[in-house]
């Protein structure tokens, strides 16, 4: 089955599961509308939670993970660490 189907389905797979914590995080930066638009009031305590968790899931899944889930983990904790920086700059103003 592939991932198409398996989110079809209702299954949640390993990359489902991350893309869905990144969401959560999107969500407490309140930044899930199209073009970073505040649709959500912003946490940025429970964006850091968030963020350590998709941290810690790379720590303990080091070496058991597909290449491509290793990537896609890499990439999002990045994308969502330089989001909250600049979310933090940007509450500091």
């Amino acid at each position: 089955m592939s991932q198409n189907e398996s989110a079809k389905a209702g299954t949640v797979d390993f990359t489902t599961f991350v893309l869905s914590l990144s969401t959560a995080t999107l969500q407490h930066l309140g930044q899930t509308g199209k073009d970073k638009e505040k649709i959500a009031p912003q946490s940025l305590a429970m964006a850091q939670q968030t963020i350590d968790i998709l941290a810690m899931l790379k720590e303990k899944t080091k070496g058991n993970l597909s290449e491509e889930e290793e990537k896609l983990l890499g990439n999002i904790l990045y994308d969502l660490r330089m989001r909250f920086v600049e979310a933090s700059r940007s509450s500091e103003s």
